[in-house]
């Protein structure tokens, strides 16, 4: 009875066991036959953002939702694939696509623990999870995943798994992969990281945000340990290699991204030109975009604007603390706290938030996130001795405990400075095909995106004058044209909007005096007899040859004096024709795009002087007005600019009614540079904040900068150009005469007469009218 009990129940379980396996096999081939093609993995295509580089192939921007560097297998440390197999799947090589060892050994593990400590997933079966399935933990979703696996390991090698999960897994921070973690850690290279390095990174997987080294570094620690402790196991380091390593601290750097320069705006400038291009594809191709930035021009341009920057905003004052926390409700988690509220304030570069612990008569000790507490006194005080106070006073943004302030390092010395209120913009580009060297379109890209360079519409001030004695040239004027720097008055009709009686800068009036003379002194009075002289209509067509639009520069008589409308990119393509001997050329910055493959897309071809750029003016021309601009910065407005000890610059300041803006557009012969300063919401710089004061600074320190160990340039005066000796007070050609002036042979002055101008009848006739 018994025994036939038992072989009913044996029977029972047999049929069981053949119903489940019938099940089990139907279910095996009705969604193996539903398993996704690997065409996937195959042609494996990841999302790889738009980066785009440098002049010399340097990275400098990157966007796309992930970061992504795909690397072939043989590209991987041997030591970094230690480290993930020990982590992930120590029997990667050994099973086939499940491990029933691993199963069994994470089961023990995982009992004997009364937790979850061990997964059983393979590195096959997270690539099929990763490629093709979703996140959702079920029976069907599981029993997909393993028969996905097996059908990856029958229809591609181990390597080429692995060099899947390599390039593909999210490690933290949008970086995919461990080639692009490893640049978004430690700054390196997939070939450069070490083994500390390389456990961190082989960590990572399990959990990226709970091990991410830069939000949880103990976390971090504790998995890294738990990787080098595997690699121990597997008698891959020895156990002086292990002491060693586990006593090392996190090797985390600075949170920092692989952009070798600051380029920002550039970067931008290049989205938007490929986004209309592509769209959406922008993000995810993986095209790389090569700029014709140069990585000295640019830091360079960087360090002066900002630096030139806070020297204008130190010398106005300082206008108090930002805001204040309250360090009475700290309690004894002060340092969470403080971190937390500085979590919310963004640092500009080397500028940090920080707040203010204690103030003392002649210190003031402050706190910087991540625990650093820094103290500033003496000297270093002056800036914000005003602001010192014991409590706060109401109506005035004193520094007292909890104030959040601003410090800068300087050297060995921290400081307290401040973000400035002005912006600044600056662009270099070369003038023989209009490759822009360097740009920067604002103090801080992240606080401010308006590019001032290419969007900013300001009036240029006197930094437009050469163009209107360019158009003089042209009329039949010298630079020995005798014009008188006297008074003036207009009428409403005449300047298109009131009165007007326009002054010097200096207020002073010096009477006749050559061209020359007038440009480099800056003198008013003469460039608006130069412009009635030359018909205000024809100045308008004439600037148009330079690039700028007529439409912002009004037919009145101040436009003269720079009262139109134009951007600092603008006045560089306008520069650029004088320094390169009378060519338009047009600024650009994309010198090619390329595909994820390498394969060129497009290629750039620029219009050069010796390829195809138009010339708009005559040769002569653009040597005098070079000459001229010689003579502003060696005995004018701009002498400043002889500390560089070079001869070969030339340029002009300008400054614009009330101080509102500031320029000095200036060159060397193969390097236009263009500077500018002043408010988004147009207001005075203050007194005297003139562009030799305020820009030409800024414009000498990047120009010392990539002009040194740069011989000196040459301006040969072109066929027809004679050079003839004159009476500097007459304008008389003279065999004594004190000076020695540059004509146009066709346009040398008499000998021995008292001529005031050397031009046809009818120029000489509108000049004489001006006396």
């Amino acid at each position: 009875m018994f025994a036939r009990a038992l072989s009913y129940i044996l029977v029972g379980c047999l049929a069981l066991g053949f119903i489940g396996a019938l099940l089990i096999g139907f279910a095996t081939l009705i969604i193996y036959s539903n398993l996704p093609s690997l065409e996937t993995l195959t042609d494996y295509r990841p999302k790889i953002p738009l980066r785009i580089y440098s002049d010399e192939g340097l990275l400098i921007g990157e966007f796309g939702a992930e970061r992504r560097n795909v690397v072939d297998i043989s590209e991987v440390p041997t030591h970094l694939k230690q480290a993930i197999l020990a982590a992930e799947d120590d029997r990667f090589y050994e099973h086939g696509g499940v491990d029933y060892l691993g199963v069994l050994r994470a089961a023990y593990s995982n009992f004997t623990a009364g937790t979850v400590r061990q997964g059983a997933s393979t590195i096959t079966m997270q690539v099929a999870r990763n490629f093709f399935l979703t996140p959702e933990k079920t029976l069907t979703r599981k029993f997909s995943e393993v028969l996905l696996a097996y059908k990856i390991e029958q229809n591609l090698s181990k390597d080429k798994i692995l060099e899947l999960y390599i390039n593909q897994i999210y490690l933290g921070q949008r970086s995919y992969g461990f080639s692009a973690a490893a640049h978004t850690y430690f700054g390196k290279s997939l070939q450069e990281i070490d083994l500390a390095e390389a456990a961190l990174l082989a960590g990572l997987p399990k959990a990226p945000s709970s091990y991410n080294p830069i939000s949880n570094p103990k976390r971090a620690k504790s998995r890294q340990l738990y990787v080098l402790g595997r690699l121990h196991k597997l008698n891959q380091i020895t156990s002086q290699e292990l002491d060693a390593l586990e006593k090392q601290p996190i090797p985390i750097k600075k949170p920092s991204t692989p952009l070798s320069m600051p380029a920002h705006y550039v970067t931008e400038m290049v989205r938007q030109v490929i986004y209309d291009r592509y769209q959406e594809e922008t993000y995810s191709k993986g095209i790389k975009v090569y700029t014709t930035i140069r990585q000295p021009d640019q830091e360079a341009a960087y360090r002066s604007l900002r630096k030139n920057v806070l020297d204008y905003d130190r010398r106005h004052g300082y206008r108090g603390s930002e805001g204040y926390v309250d360090l009475s409700k700290n309690g004894a988690n002060q340092e969470k706290t403080l971190d937390d509220a500085l979590d919310e304030i963004y640092d500009s570069d080397d500028i940090h938030a920080a707040i203010v612990l204690a103030v003392k008569p002649n210190s003031v000790q402050a706190y910087r996130k991540g625990g650093e507490i820094v103290e500033i006194n003496g000297d270093r005080l002056k800036f914000v001795q005003k602001y010192l106070a014991a409590k706060r006073e109401a109506g005035k943004k004193t520094i007292i405990p909890g104030a959040l302030i601003r410090i800068q390092k300087d050297k060995d010395n921290w400081h307290i400075v401040q973000l400035p209120e002005i912006e600044a913009a600056l662009v270099a580009l070369d003038p023989n095909d209009g490759a822009i060297r360097a740009l920067i379109g604002g103090f801080d890209f992240q606080r401010n995106q308006f590019n001032h360079v290419t969007q900013a519409w300001r009036q240029p001030g006197s930094s437009f004058k050469p163009f209107i004695y360019s158009a003089a040239l042209e009329k039949g004027f010298t630079p020995a044209t005798i014009i008188n720097d006297a008074p003036l008055s207009f009428s409403a009709t005449q300047t298109g909007s009131r009165v007007w009686e326009p002054k010097n800068f200096d207020g002073k009036f010096d009477g006749p005096m050559r061209l020359r003379t007038a440009l480099t002194k800056s003198k008013n009075l003469v460039s608006i007899r130069i412009l009635q002289a030359i018909g205000i209509h024809y100045a308008q067509d004439y600037i148009t040859r330079f690039g700028f639009d007529a439409n912002q520069h009004p037919p009145y008589l101040p436009m003269a004096l720079g009262a139109g409308s134009t951007t600092p990119m603008q006045m560089a393509a306008g520069y650029a024709v004088f320094a390169n001997g009378g060519y338009r050329v047009a600024p650009y910055f994309i010198k090619s795009i390329e595909d994820e493959r390498g394969n060129v897309i497009e290629q750039f071809q620029p219009i050069s002087i010796n390829h195809g750029a138009k010339r708009i003016i005559d040769p002569r021309n653009a040597f005098l007005m070079t000459t001229m601009m010689q003579d502003v910065i060696s005995h004018g407005t701009a002498t400043r600019a002889k500390q560089l000890g070079r001869t070969d610059l030339a340029g002009k300041t300008g400054t614009t009614s009330n101080f509102v803006d500031a320029w000095f557009c200036g060159y060397q012969k193969n390097l236009v540079t263009i500077a500018w300063l002043g408010y988004d919401e147009p207001r005075s710089l203050g007194n005297n904040e003139t562009g030799g004061r305020v820009a030409l600074p800024m414009w000498m320190d990047y120009m010392a900068a990539v002009l040194k160990g740069v011989s000196m340039a040459e301006y040969k005066a072109p066929t027809g150009i004679t050079s003839a000796r004159i009476n500097s007070a007459t304008g008389f050609r003279e065999s004594s005469g004190d000076i020695a002036e540059y004509f146009l042979n066709e346009q040398l002055p008499p000998i021995n007469e008292q001529p005031v101008h050397s031009t046809p009848q009818t120029t000489r006739d509108l000049v004489d009218q001006l006396f």
